[in-house]
């Protein structure tokens, strides 16, 4: 009888995990998902600065249309007292303008006193002769538009839908000649067309601001604007022509 014991060999180690296969497909996967991903990031972070430059765009061309519009109503001011020896909204009688041909017919004439009627109050309501002032610029050929229109409907529009109107009385603490002004301008507008055309300060210079409501249109004050132009505010602007 062989008694000799036989060497089972060490015994099997339970710890130790099965053998996983190289699969060249799945790092093939990772690195195509990473790439996916970083490719939408891209297009996404690349949309959200297209759209940032538009705004920043259609902004600048509204700044650059309220400057052309102070500076253009200024000019039909001027260009018309030339003409006709009148301020527009003060001219007159009727008669005198129907002489001048029928686009003059359904023209409203001023009262012919030197000055232009229109106080802060009547401003932006086409009151007094703030829809004069303008049926006479479009009747002249000055300005675009029907000089038939007239009351508040006579006043355009500005970039930002408020008005454009031409004031008399004072305003800003004491900003006195005839001027144009717009409402419901947004504080950023407001401080880059006041750099553009003035000092870029709303207290002091050749236009001067109001601060105003949202989606209203605003009178002026003549009191001093108290506090620099803020982003999220809207103004009513004031440029002596």
């Amino acid at each position: 009888m062989d008694c000799t014991q036989q060497n089972p060999g060490p015994a099997p180690d339970a710890t130790l995990s099965p053998t996983v296969p190289n699969n060249p497909n799945l790092a093939a996967q990772s690195g195509n998902t990473m790439l996916v991903v970083v490719g939408v990031v891209s297009f996404v972070a690349l949309v959200g600065l297209l759209i940032w430059l538009l705004v920043v765009m259609l902004e600048r061309s509204r700044i650059g249309e309220a400057i052309e519009a102070l500076n253009g109503t200024t000019a039909a001011v001027f260009a018309y007292q030339d003409r006709y020896g009148r301020t527009p909204g003060d001219d007159g009688p009727a008669a005198s303008l129907a002489a001048r041909g029928t686009v003059w017919n359904s023209v409203t004439a001023g009262d012919v006193d030197g000055r232009l009627d229109i106080g802060i109050n009547q401003l932006f309501t086409g009151n007094g002769e703030s829809g004069p002032f303008w049926q006479q610029l479009r009747a002249s050929g000055f300005w675009s538009g029907d000089p038939a229109i007239n009351g508040q409907q006579a006043l355009p529009r500005n970039p930002w839908g408020g008005l454009v109107s031409a004031l008399a009385d004072e305003m800003g603490g004491g900003l006195a000649g005839d001027k144009v002004c717009m409402s419901q301008v947004p504080g950023t507008a407001a401080l880059a067309i006041d750099r553009e055309m003035d000092d870029g300060d709303g207290a002091t210079g050749r236009l001067r601001a109001t601060l105003g409501s949202r989606n209203a249109n605003t009178n002026p004050s003549n009191g001093v604007l108290s506090e620099p132009y803020t982003e999220n505010a809207v103004y009513t602007i004031c440029y002596r022509m």
